[in-house]
């Protein structure tokens, strides 16, 4: 007992005149790492007979307690210690300027999102927003896209496992055409709005994030036919691409929430072996969209005999990435500051159609 009493009094006799973290670490290893003499009379217990295990056992245990508590006890002193040394001697000067280049960027995708904003604006368009955790009526369901419609299968959809407290199914949004639905029901036509937003989709390659940016657009009014959204959209990638030389081909598509639906591709030129939008040497799938579904209508209350209109979806991101070169969509979610050196966007690069809105 008197040995133990002895080693426990040098031990934190030790600690307490330990003054670095480096020297408190060495007096820990020396009494409780693998040949430390505290774990050596740790190991003796194995070799006592029960009733001297009962006796030692709470002696020996309770010099490793006091042990561990006075290091840590003597840790959390130096580490105050250090910080208020570098508290009382770090100082920033706020009187220094400016660096000449302030050093923060605005991401790309925030960059597009502005110019999208700012060309709609200018045709009338509003800006509507929703929740990305959405039930599966909004999602799905007033969408044409009943439970056993096979165009579920085109989203791969993170579903929650539980119920909401009203006992519907929630998931995270795969495209932001819940914002229409809600619009629709929550307002009287005429209806102008973009709806841009975070989605999410199980899927993950070069072209593809699980979570991604889209923007969508709906008109509904009396008398809308196809050649409006024909000329809203050739309007809107002649503003964005900043060329006039923008030719759009429809082609017949099928989306459940549209009727007729159409695939909306852009020419492009091969410039030094790049493809660059203009012109019509090729052509690039850019956006779906089509006449919103007399279903949908009806399913947000409205008469598709007095109302109809388009709808419109493309991706943000891919759109970032046709008009400034990036071709890798993983990349825009790595936060890696040189890419964002590279292809960020000044603070000040404030989108105006007067200005350019890729300024």
């Amino acid at each position: 007992m008197t040995d133990i009493a002895t080693l426990q009094n040098q031990i934190l006799s030790a600690i307490e005149t330990a003054d670095t973290p480096d020297a408190l670490e060495s007096v820990r290893i020396d009494a409780l790492g693998k040949q430390g003499s505290v774990s050596a009379l740790l190991k003796t217990l194995g070799q006592m007979s029960p009733e001297e295990r009962q006796v030692q056992g709470p002696v020996i245990n309770g010099l490793r307690e006091a042990v561990t508590n006075g290091i840590a006890a003597k840790k959390a002193t130096l580490e105050t210690a250090i910080l208020n040394q570098r508290l009382a001697t770090e100082r920033l000067d706020m009187t220094l300027p400016a660096p000449e280049a302030p050093r923060g960027t605005v991401h790309p995708v925030s960059q597009v999102m502005d110019e999208l904003a700012e060309i709609f604006a200018d045709m009338g368009f509003a800006v509507a927003e929703g929740p990305e955790i959405e039930d599966d009526w909004h999602n799905f369901s007033a969408l044409n896209i009943p439970e056993t419609h096979p165009a579920r299968a085109m989203h791969d959809t993170f579903y929650f496992p539980d119920k909401d407290a009203e006992g519907r199914s929630m998931l995270l949004r795969t495209h932001t055409s819940p914002v229409q639905i809600r619009t629709m029901t929550s307002q009287e036509p005429p209806i102008r709005i973009i709806a841009p937003g975070r989605v999410y989709r199980s899927d993950s390659d070069a072209t593809h994030t699980p979570m991604f940016h889209q923007i969508e657009g709906l008109v509904i009014d009396k008398g809308i036919h196809l050649g409006h959204l024909k000329w809203t959209l050739e309007t809107f990638l002649r503003a964005y691409f900043e060329r006039d030389d923008v030719v759009l081909r429809l082609r017949p598509s099928y989306f459940p929430f549209t009727e007729p639906s159409v695939e909306v591709d852009v020419g492009y030129s091969v410039v030094k072996g790049k493809r660059v939008i203009g012109g019509s040497e090729g052509w690039m799938e850019v956006l779906g969209s089509g006449m919103v579904h007399r279903r949908v209508i009806e399913a947000c209350g409205l008469d598709p005999d007095v109302w109809q209109g388009f709808a419109f979806g493309t991706g943000v991101d891919r759109l970032a990435m046709l008009k400034y070169g990036m071709d890798d969509l993983r990349a825009f979610f790595d936060g890696d500051n040189r890419w964002l050196q590279h292809y960020g966007f000044n603070a000040l690069d404030v989108p105006t159609l007067s200005g350019g809105v890729g300024a």
